[in-house]
């Protein structure tokens, strides 16, 4: 098989065990989803995502890891969080700092 059809296989089945997923999730009974552990482990679940997602936006370059503008930028936007800013504070202030890093040429 030529690799576009491979990928467009890879592509497909990924779609289908998404979607069978999401199905099971909804056929599951209320009262297993409703248990505090599991309550407890959807939302460690969902805040390790997230923080795998940050880290590999911050540190990641194609197949290296980098240190530029986007780390301080990501240091003032967790400050704010913590002082309970604003979602639109936290986002213009880390884009402030990364323009303004980016600009004084500090980090490319």
């Amino acid at each position: 098989m030529s690799p576009d059809v491979l990928m467009w296989l890879a592509i497909v089945a990924g779609g289908l065990a998404v979607y069978a997923i999401k199905l099971v999730g909804h056929l599951l009974p209320e009262h297993w989803l409703a248990e505090p552990r599991v309550a407890r482990t959807a939302a460690l679940v969902t805040v390790a995502l997230l923080s795998a997602l940050v880290a590999i936006q911050t540190f990641a370059s194609g197949q290296g890891l980098t240190v530029d503008a986007r780390l301080p930028a990501l240091v003032v936007a967790a400050i704010a969080l913590a002082l309970r800013a604003p979602f639109l504070v936290v986002v213009v202030l880390g884009a402030a700092v990364a323009a303004g890093v980016r600009a004084l040429g500090w980090m490319a």
